[in-house]
């Protein structure tokens, strides 16, 4: 399917919205408004575009009828003039539709809770945890999203065997979904006295965070455990059994929380928690058989993908996803990845334009 087919068919579905907006009968039924209303406001950008499309391409059809007739050569240069103009501003208008047409993730102006965990590499894949953990932080702090500690255990040389966090701020999961996967880190570990380089990793899982209208959990399924909280934030955490571990029988899912300081508190955080669990479970198979569809290169579906090396002594990052290669590895460490998340979002932009070209062919 051409340009012009499938925007005619947007067009097409946009009247059929003003159409049923315009029916009082419409607003009995707040639900679909609301539907109708959020596709109308996608909707109207594309059929303004479509409309300027449609007015370069017939300015452009006049101008070249007066080319052809050269009748007057004065008339025929400016028509030239016009249509090379004319000519730039539809390439970067077509540009910009197709984009515009990549389907969106509903997922992607969610939070987040992001999971670390110590992999292969014993004392020295729990410091490289850490390390992720702090560069996620800066990272944060430089975009002005809140971050909330969940759950942690350390680990016995420093770093966390596991560590859970809450990020909340604007389009939070569509930047950090590039994230999941097994980041691999080559340095000479603070534990080892020969200097040797070694090869340790830490898995990173990012999950949408699903509200409560995503998943129905009923409470009667989930088996409620208190403990003392084990991290550190006062002497209170030795003396209250304020940590709160969650089972959700019917899947086996289990999560806990322990860094507020009241158990109710720890128990509205797990059961976030447990919702976006169980709401990642059930988008899993999804997002699988969307990334297998268009043979994404930037995949968010497999977790245990090796998607990134760290390589402390040449200060490289490799991303091997898309072959992206960077000589900024103290920076990159410090919060400075901006500029890897962006190459990522462009190549799954991309991924997913070929995709919806393709599927209208």
């Amino acid at each position: 399917m051409d340009l012009e087919s499938k925007l005619s068919q947007v067009k097409e579905r946009y009247d059929e919205i003003n159409q049923a907006m315009a029916n009082p009968a419409i607003y009995d039924r707040p639900d679909e408004y609301r539907e109708l209303t959020k596709e109308h406001t996608l909707l109207k950008e594309l059929v303004d575009d479509f409309n300027r499309w449609q007015e370069i391409n017939k300015n452009m059809k006049g101008n070249n009828e007066l080319i052809e007739s050269g009748e007057d050569p004065e008339i025929t240069e400016m028509a030239r003039m016009e249509n090379r103009e004319l000519e730039q501003e539809l390439v970067k208008l077509e540009e910009e539709i197709k984009i515009k047409l990549i389907p969106k993730d509903p997922d992607d102006s969610k939070n987040c809770i992001v999971e670390i965990r110590a992999g292969t590499g014993g004392d020295e894949a729990a410091i490289f945890a850490g390390d992720l953990f702090d560069m996620y932080r800066r990272y944060s702090d430089s975009r002005g999203w809140k971050i909330e500690l969940l759950s942690l255990h350390h680990g016995d040389m420093g770093g966390y065997k596991e560590i859970v966090f809450n990020l909340s701020g604007e389009d939070v999961f569509g930047e950090m979904k590039y994230e999941s996967g097994v980041h691999r880190v080559q340095r000479v570990p603070e534990t080892e006295s020969q200097g040797r380089v070694h090869t340790s990793a830490a898995t990173v899982a990012v999950l949408p965070e699903a509200e409560e209208v995503d998943v129905q959990v009923d409470m009667s399924d989930i088996r409620v455990d208190t403990f003392r909280s084990s991290g550190a934030g006062g002497q209170h955490v030795n003396k209250t059994d304020s940590a709160i571990r969650l089972t959700h029988e019917p899947s086996g899912v289990v999560v806990e929380c322990q860094e507020e300081r009241s158990q109710h508190q720890n128990k509205e955080r797990a059961l976030t928690m447990l919702r976006t669990k169980l709401y990642d479970k059930e988008m899993e198979q999804q997002r699988a058989a969307r990334a297998a569809e268009r043979k994404s290169q930037v995949s968010t579906g497999d977790r245990s993908a090796k998607i990134r090396t760290y390589n402390y002594p040449q200060g490289r990052l490799t991303d091997h996803r898309i072959n992206l290669t960077l000589y900024n590895l103290e920076g990159i460490m410090k919060g400075d990845i901006g500029e890897v998340i962006k190459a990522l979002r462009v190549q799954d932009n991309l991924d997913k334009l070929n995709a919806v070209m393709e599927n209208q062919g």
